[in-house]
């Protein structure tokens, strides 16, 4: 299973206390995690804009993209438009997100969505 991985969710574990790429393996069991590069732009702009819980976790989500994901171009450059392109290409089979107008937006283009469920589980919604 490809998965592209949004902003919100390299932030998680930080932010939410969840072990991301161990949930992954969980619900998606067999994965390749893809990110698209206007996520990891996104990622690098906010961890430049300071200190705090939202810097830190974009600092970390950051080197969790460029170190365990799979960088992919788009033509979009706004993060949540180059996953909808990845979705409704089918170059993706699910998008993790915690982005709720994202995921109507993925589902939609009926592309399962990866999302927190409970504290700190995911759970895969399906079109």
């Amino acid at each position: 299973m490809r998965v592209a991985l949004d902003t919100s969710a390299l932030m998680m574990p930080v932010e939410l206390d969840v072990r991301l790429f161990d949930e992954l393996a969980r619900v998606a069991e067999d994965y390749d995690a893809v990110v698209p590069e206007a996520v990891v732009e996104e990622l690098r702009e906010l961890s430049a804009g300071g200190g705090g819980i939202e810097g830190t976790a974009a600092s970390v989500g950051y080197d969790l993209a460029v170190e365990r994901c799979e960088r992919v171009d788009t033509t979009e450059s706004y993060a949540d438009d180059a996953l909808v392109e990845l979705a409704t290409e089918e170059r993706v089979d699910a998008v993790v997100t915690n982005d709720r107008p994202l995921r109507d937006r993925v589902l939609d283009a009926s592309v399962p969505v990866i999302a927190l469920r409970g504290t700190n589980k995911l759970d895969i919604t399906r079109p």
